[in-house]
């Protein structure tokens, strides 16, 4: 098995997480990397995203997964191979052998980066610091069996903010899966409890993966 680590940024972060699936796939067979394919009638390359991103979401630290079929080629080479061939914005920063199954990936680092079109309100950062120190902020969510009330406070597990010019930035520390807190979330926490803070526009980027203990997770 290799894993690579990837970021996804600037124009790359429209592409969906299907067609991003397709694009590591022409890749890799433009890049001349053989590898696996699933069995049965319809055979497809086997790789696999490990966290998928939200439409429209930036990221330093995604990770794709696949097998290598037959021909043994370097980790250098894989990288130096992907990244003459893959779109601007998507960038192969490490290939490795994986030691560590994604289940394990327990937490994320986020920021957002929140825009005023008429300048920062006064006190917002500190309003918001309150907000997320709440004991309790409840959302309505849509699952399988319509909406739900969801405490994402739980999934919360660290959170800075800093203000400078029409801008607030902030940076979290969330639940990645088994629960997941999607750092829109956040936004729509803002909407629901402070709308008179909420932003005009939010740009999110992922900035680094961790297991259950805080160790980055690779």
């Amino acid at each position: 098995m290799t894993r690579i680590l990837f970021e996804k940024v600037d124009d790359a972060v429209y592409i969906s997480h299907l067609d991003l699936m397709r694009l590591f796939q022409r890749a890799l067979a433009r890049a001349g990397i053989p590898i696996r394919h699933s069995q049965g009638f319809n055979q497809r390359p086997s790789v696999s995203i490990a966290l998928p991103l939200s439409l429209g979401v930036a990221s330093h630290c995604e990770l794709l997964d696949f097998a290598l079929d037959g021909q043994q080629i370097s980790d250098a080479e894989i990288q130096r191979r992907l990244n003459a061939k893959l779109v601007p914005g998507i960038r192969v920063l490490e290939a490795y052998t994986p030691v560590r199954k994604p289940k394990e990936i327990a937490l994320l680092d986020c920021e957002l980066r929140m825009e005023y079109d008429h300048g920062l309100p006064e006190g917002a950062a500190g309003a918001l610091g309150a907000l997320f120190s709440r004991a309790e902020l409840v959302l309505e969510k849509r699952g399988k069996s319509g909406i739900v009330q969801q405490d994402i406070r739980p999934m919360l597990r660290r959170l800075e903010i800093s203000g400078q010019g029409s801008e607030l930035l902030l940076r979290a520390r969330v639940c990645a899966q088994n629960p997941t807190l999607n750092p829109a979330q956040l936004i729509a926490a803002i909407a629901a409890y402070a709308p008179q803070y909420r932003p005009d526009f939010t740009a999110i980027t992922r900035l680094e993966i961790y297991d259950e203990s805080e160790n980055i997770f690779r």
